[in-house]
């Protein structure tokens, strides 16, 4: 057979050498092979799942793709890969006689080596042929095939023959389902390696099968390596070097049971969490539960924090792991950069990333450490492109969800309980960390491993299928001890306080709920004299990572000239920073918020002990009406504002309730009972004028749910049936209002220049920020035609036309009439009844 009568690539250059789709097939069999051997699967069927990841392309041996590849001919009516399903249709008697199996078995593998282009064939073949008349739909594909059929069968005998221990016999039915998600992404990753022909180059040279296959396995462990995928070890010992504290002892000593495992650390906010999920993390490799890990954090923010911690730690845990920080703005990341372009140079602990890896947050979850937010992990279990390819690079890791009680709200728990399901059943472990879970919650993300917990007790170390660990030793370091909750009635009273407190010395916080209301609480403060700093969601990302970064040098764990400082802040204050004020003030929000951001007051007390601060105990004060005095459902409106209208009304209600009558935030083990106060089955009902706002909160919860259900794949069903490839923005990884990003300019006599500093792709991408879009929509914004903005975007892609507004920026902040911006204060909605705002500071 003359293999070079079928090509697989078409020529790199005009009149060059076209690469066989035989050798293109071997090449990313090769790659498979490289790649499966790290999984702890048998040899037969590891055997049979190369083979049918080899043949992934053989609808290439058909008449129409040649046609398209030589003439430019577009292919009638199917694409290769369904040819591929179609010939494994009717070759299938052959390949049965040589791989075993039952037909469903085979039937469900098939459509996962077929469907590697992010969604899964769904031709009308109708199954296996069981009589001589073949389904219309199949007769059509055969056409297309044409001569190419006995080829075809002829390259599916080579290929059994270059396997010859291949078998599906031993898989059964439910087992295949499972395999078939795990098998297409393999079939991807494998043939985008393969494709590569940096790696593979074209060749046409008169060679055996098997001759070639030597080479291309020679080939293929350079490619696996350079990608950064072939894989890592676990090294022996203890990654750290410092004292553990009580959680992180307990990790290290827990007893870990057999098989695919789930453990949930629970401890307060600042007790070491991420180092005590590192130390289980390495502990689970050590004993073959993954062979790396991902971190998945809620925001990019706590993501970028979260890379620059762990990549310190990874090398120690792993022999020269490959690293990836994995998000929509990853590529801004310049810890991320110096790690790519830094290479490898074989040092003790080095880790490093490839320009492959980096190219797509698809692939990063491919590498040996992933650190990313947990969308890149909940999109493997929706209907979405290269969903397999997800799943297929999590199995092999330990998933570590951070912050989880940021995902309670019902359309993401549902999504997080489906992934965890799918990850247990890939062989995966995983791990949870939190400092405020609803118990109900808690049990619902257990029982995804068949785990059962009923104990109250807080902190607590979890694990689905052992004995819990509650009882932790006192630490020998200094505490701040609970924390004393005072109700202040008005914004007035906050303003005075946090300039009392300022001219004392301390360093302050005011969380608000809303961005509209932290930039008014700014002005009013700036009015009264005190320099007080605004950070929220609704800055450029150049001027939210200048304001961080000036944040932390003040505030920060070891920050410096604190006396006096004031920022004023939206919910970024509760996780993506580590920060440590004297004294907080916050609107009232659901108690998991307040417990959060209190983790931000007096936090470390090991640098900055109590004989050191400026005020003699910590104290929470909370702007809040009177839980007592309900008199409408807008109990809440007339103290807050905007910020009213962000939360739950019965979970603020009942937050402020027991928070109130409590009177403090108390020690850990009292921790529990707070939060069950607000969202336990005993908890306590909410006044008559705001029980229909709790049941509207309640019927959205359900139609959430039921979103949720409807977009999460049905993964017993297998790949074929219950896969889709659709678009990811059709099923986000959460609900929520409608966000449009705008990417800001400013005017020069050359035209327009990213609002950021710098210039090329980089700095326009640092000049972007998102609002909502049901208010941006009100707004005329700048004419997306005008000569100098369709300048900037004549080379964007349709995608992203449609998504960013180019928005130059006034000397005096005008972007538009009713919309500002401003490095100091953000974007800001500015309402035509004050035209003063026009000039705000």
């Amino acid at each position: 057979m003359e293999w070079v009568d079928w090509p697989g690539k078409s020529p790199i250059v005009p009149g060059g050498v076209e690469h066989p789709a035989a050798f293109h097939m071997l090449d990313v069999a090769a790659v498979a092979e490289r790649l499966i051997a790290s999984f702890t699967i048998p040899v037969p069927l590891r055997d049979a799942l190369v083979v049918l990841a080899g043949l992934h392309d053989i609808g290439k041996i058909s008449q129409s793709f040649r046609a398209m590849l030589r003439e430019g001919v577009s292919q009638p009516g199917f694409s290769h890969w369904e040819l591929s399903e179609a010939l494994f249709y009717v070759e299938d008697a052959r390949i049965a006689s040589r791989l075993g199996g039952t037909p469903h078995v085979r039937q469900m593998l098939y459509a996962a080596s077929a469907g590697h282009h992010g969604r899964p064939p769904d031709a009308a073949f109708y199954g296996l042929p069981t009589e001589a008349r073949l389904p219309r739909e199949l007769v059509k594909a055969l056409r297309c095939v044409g001569e190419g059929r006995a080829p075809a069968a002829a390259l599916m005998d080579a290929f059994c023959d270059l396997w010859p221990e291949a078998s599906l016999n031993d898989l059964t039915l439910a087992d295949a389902a499972t395999l078939s998600w795990w098998l297409s992404g393999l079939c991807t990753a494998a043939d985008w390696v393969g494709s590569n022909p940096l790696w593979f180059q074209p060749q046409q040279k008169d060679s055996t099968l098997t001759a070639y296959l030597a080479q291309a396995r020679i080939v293929a462990h350079r490619a696996v390596a350079e990608a950064g995928i072939a894989g890592t070890t676990a090294q022996q010992g203890n990654p750290f070097d410092f004292a553990l504290r009580p959680m992180q002892a307990a990790c290290a000593k827990i007893v870990l049971p057999d098989g695919p495992t789930l453990a949930i650390v629970e401890d307060e906010t600042g007790a070491g969490k991420t180092e005590a999920a590192l130390l289980l993390a390495h502990r689970m490799c050590l004993a073959g539960k993954g062979r790396g890990l991902f971190f998945a954090l809620p925001t990019m923010a706590t993501a970028d924090a979260m890379f620059s911690r762990a990549s310190e730690i990874v090398g120690r845990m792993f022999n020269n792991p490959s690293v990836t920080l994995a998000h929509g703005r990853a590529g801004l990341s310049v810890p991320f950069r110096e790690i790519v372009q830094g290479g490898r140079t074989g040092g003790r602990n080095e880790i490093t990333s490839s320009d492959w890896l980096a190219a797509s947050n698809r692939r990063a979850l491919l590498a040996d450490v992933g650190i990313g937010t947990i969308d890149q992990a909940l999109l493997s279990v929706l209907p979405v492109r290269f969903q397999t390819l997800r799943s297929y690079g999590l199995s092999s890791k330990i998933l570590v969800v951070d912050e989880v009680h940021e995902m309670g709200e019902p359309y993401i728990a549902e999504e997080l309980t489906a992934l965890l399901k799918m990850h247990r059943a890939a062989g995966g472990s995983a791990i949870l960390l939190t400092a405020t879970l609803p118990m109900d919650l808690r049990a619902r993300l257990l029982a995804a491993y068949d785990g059962v917990s009923d104990s109250p007790a807080y902190p607590a170390l979890t694990v689905a299928g052992a004995p819990a660990i509650t009882e932790f030793p006192p630490e020998d370091r200094p505490v701040k001890g609970p924390v004393v909750v005072e109700r202040l009635d008005t914004v007035a009273e906050a303003v005075a306080l946090l300039k009392g407190m300022a001219a004392q010395g301390a360093a302050c916080v005011w969380v608000r709920n809303a961005v509209d209301d932290a930039i008014e609480a700014v002005e009013a403060l700036r009015a009264e004299g005190v320099d007080a700093r605004l950070l929220h969601a609704r800055f450029a990302l150049c001027d939210r990572k200048r304001i961080e970064a000036e944040i932390l040098k003040r505030v920060g764990k070891d920050g410096k000239d604190r006396e006096g400082f004031v920022l004023v802040g939206t919910q970024v204050l509760e996780t993506s920073l580590d920060l440590d004020f004297d004294v907080m003030l916050s609107d009232i929000a659901p108690i998991a918020a307040l417990i959060q951001r209190a983790g931000r007051l007096w936090r470390h007390m090991d640098i900055r002990p109590a004989s050191g601060r400026p005020v003699p105990k910590p104290v929470l004060y909370v702007l809040s009406p009177d839980p007592a005095q309900v008199e409408d459902e807008r109990w809440l409106h007339g103290t807050l504002g905007k910020g009213a209208w962000v939360y739950a009304m019965a979970d603020v209600w009942r937050s402020a309730h027991v928070l109130f009558t409590q009177g403090r935030i108390g020690t850990p083990d009292k921790q529990r009972a707070l939060i069950e106060a607000v969202y336990g089955a005993g908890a306590e009902p909410v006044p008559e004028p705001l029980l229909k706002a709790e049941q509207e909160k309640e019927g959205k919860d359900g139609a959430d749910r039921g979103v949720a259900w409807h977009n999460i794949v049905k993964f017993t069903e297998g790949y074929r049936k219950a896969g889709r490839g659709d678009d990811d923005v059709n099923y986000p990884t959460r609900l929520g209002d409608e966000v449009r990003v705008l990417c800001l300019a400013r005017r020069t006599s050359q035209g327009l220049v990213p609002w950021a500093e710098g210039e090329g792709a980089d700095a326009w991408a640092l000049s972007e920020v998102s609002a909502h879009r049901k208010k941006l929509d009100t707004l005329s914004l700048p004419d997306q035609t005008a000569q100098d903005i369709a300048a900037i975007t004549k080379d964007w892609p349709d995608w992203k036309r449609k998504q960013i507004r180019v928005c130059p920026v006034d000397e005096d902040g005008g972007i538009c009439d009713g919309l500002l911006y401003n490095a100091e204060c953000g974007l800001v909605f500015v309402s035509p009844l004050c035209p003063e705002r026009r000039q705000y500071r």
